[in-house]
This record gives structure tokens, sequence and C-alpha cells, in this order.
């Protein structure tokens, strides 16, 4: 254990509907906070794509770009996959990597179009439902939009955010969302990848305000502005 600075509150310059006591220098706001050392490690790659390697497992979220991407990982242990839309659900990545020992999980809407993809195994998680997988366990959130003019990008129930229970710290991915009271119920959360993706997620404001109400230890934005969620 040791006391590191990590972000309770994201900075004005990323969300802007910090409250005007918290303005005043336009600086990031930092608490000190327990934190354990954490042996997990986590890769950003791209967009929604990420790495999560722990011991001997390889853990892959999204994976898009190619194997080319993944270059230098380790082969993944498993996939997770939030939704249908191919910066998620990439078809090209998952075909051009090697499979044959890897158990991709997914929500059913994901599962029911991987069928000729050749993994060593499809598990379907839904909505609110959890799994013990070998040496970790995980959650899965519902993600979906809230605004009038984005609920055609992601219906409820379709696709799933994650929580990640790893050596008792748990690591939540939002997927494409918006800040659903599912998200703000959230508890314990160590660290937490949180999407601002307009018009297909949320806004800044929205966000912030979600972070602010389950208050994860660490927070990272994660998407970009300029590709589809």
């Amino acid at each position: 254990m040791k006391t590191i600075l990590t972000f309770l509150v994201i900075s004005a310059s990323i969300f802007s509907c910090k409250k005007a006591e918290e303005q005043k220098n336009n600086n990031l706001i930092f608490e000190k906070t327990e934190v354990k050392k954490s042996d997990i490690k986590i890769t950003p790659i791209s967009h929604a794509t990420a790495v999560l390697e722990f011991g001997e497992t390889v853990i892959y979220i999204d994976p898009t770009g190619g194997a080319k991407a993944f270059e230098g990982f380790k082969t993944p242990n498993y996939i997770f996959i939030t939704d249908i839309h191919g910066d998620h659900m990439n078809k090209k990545t998952l075909n051009e990597l090697d499979l044959a020992n890897t158990t991709i999980v997914t929500p059913d809407a994901v599962a029911k179009q991987l069928q000729a993809i050749n993994a060593k195994e499809i598990i379907v998680i839904n909505n609110g439902e959890s799994k013990t997988i070998n040496n970790f366990s995980v959650e899965a959130i519902p993600m979906y939009n809230l605004r009038e003019e984005a609920l055609k990008f992601h219906s409820k129930g379709r696709g799933n955010g994650y929580v990640f229970n790893i050596d008792n710290e748990r690591i939540y991915f939002s997927g494409d969302t918006e800040d659903i009271p599912e998200m703000r119920n959230l508890n314990n959360i160590d660290k937490a990848f949180v999407c601002m993706n307009l018009p297909y997620t949320m806004t800044v404001e929205s966000a912030a305000s979600a972070v602010l109400e389950f208050k994860p230890k660490q927070v990272y934005p994660y998407h970009s502005e300029a590709l589809m969620g």
C-alpha cells in the first residue's frame, strides 16, 4: 500500500461541468487516496480497445486494428466485446488473431454474429449477470443511450459494459453509454474507463456528473470523438 495522487474528479479541460468553486484555477482536482499497488497492467490500444494483463492471463477488450495492433502482446486467453458496432465487434481483427485457445465473452447480440469465428468457445453474458472465469470474475453492466436524439445508437439490453474483479481490484469499462443509473450506482470501483464520444455516447457534463456520483478512485476518459461508438 502506498499513497499516491489519483483522479477523483476530471479536470475542467476534460469535463466542463465543474462547480463554480472548483473552477477557480481551471486545474486538475486531486485528492490523496490510499490505493494499493496493482499487479494488473492495462494498455490502451485505440478508441475502445485495450489489453489487460495479470499473472499469466491476457484479456483483449473490443479488439480492433487487425493483428498488427497486437504485435508484442501475448495471445489472449479471453476477449470481451461490448457491442455489435464495428469499432467493438471487429470481425476482420478477430479473423486475423489466433483464437484457437481463446474464449470470447459477449452479450447475446454479439454472439449471434460470431458463429463463424474460429475461437475456443463463446460465452454469453447479458446485462445484470455475473460470471466467475478461472482466476477473475466479471459483471455485465448495462450500456445505453438516454438522450432522445441518441436512442437509435445504443438500445438498452443489447450491449455490455464490464466490471472486472481481479485480485480484489474492480475495473470498469463503460462501453458505449450515457450516465445511466446503473453506472451511477456502481460501488468500490478502483479504475473507471468512461466513454465520451458525441453524438454516440454522452456529453462531458454527463460523464463528469456520473463520475462525481459513483466516485471511482481513478478515472480514464476513453473513446475518440472522431470514431463511431
